[in-house]
């Protein structure tokens, strides 16, 4: 009566199937054990204060190259808040494609300024009278209609994006001296074919 019967020893145990409940991981958790032995990592502390701080020196060396590398790409996750987005990738693009008054306007300057100096004086009235304020007309009037049309391209292909200084952004890209823009462009100019 309370013997062990020997056929359901024999007998290997039913494999239960496994229940997935919706919302659920799909596997099961597991063991501490099997855990802590997957998260051990040998400890390669440093042994002095001066060697941690070599460590730490190179550590923060490696994340900055990356933080500029992604920047020089355009890669969003990097850069400030102010070059986010599509819009801003639209108005960095538009700019880039083109070339600028506002582009040459440091070595503009430095030109006006050489025949300032090297130049006899009634040059000099003409360049004082002419050169500064054409120039500056030029570039504020290229300023205005870029960031004009930025805006108006972006208006229509990103309507719910942020526009908000998009055109100031557009007009201070177009300033800039094309190798020292950041993020650095990817078109060349003449090249519309993703504006």
């Amino acid at each position: 009566m309370f013997r062990r019967r020997t056929d359901t020893a024999t007998q290997e145990p039913e494999a239960t199937p496994e229940i997935v409940k919706p919302g659920g991981k799909g596997r099961p958790t597991p063991k501490r054990r099997e855990a802590e032995r997957r998260n051990r990592q040998p400890i390669t502390a440093p042994k002095t204060r001066k060697e941690a701080y070599a460590q730490a020196r190179e550590r923060q060396a490696r994340d900055r190259q990356k933080v500029k590398e992604g920047m020089a790409r355009g890669d969003d996750r990097y850069l400030p808040k102010r070059d986010q987005g599509p819009g801003r990738r639209l108005a960095r693009d538009f700019v880039d494609s083109r070339r600028t008054f506002g582009e040459y306007f440091m070595y503009l300057t430095l030109l006006i300024l050489l025949l300032a100096m090297v130049a006899p004086m009634t040059v000099k009235a003409y360049v004082y009278q002419f050169g500064w304020p054409v120039m500056l007309v030029l570039i504020i009037g290229e300023s205005i209609y870029l960031g004009r049309r930025v805006k108006k391209l972006a208006q229509e292909r990103f309507p719910d994006d942020n526009l908000r200084g998009i055109g100031f952004y557009t007009a201070t890209r177009s300033m800039q001296i094309r190798r020292f823009r950041m993020p650095q462009p990817r078109l060349k100019p003449g090249q519309k074919d993703q504006v």
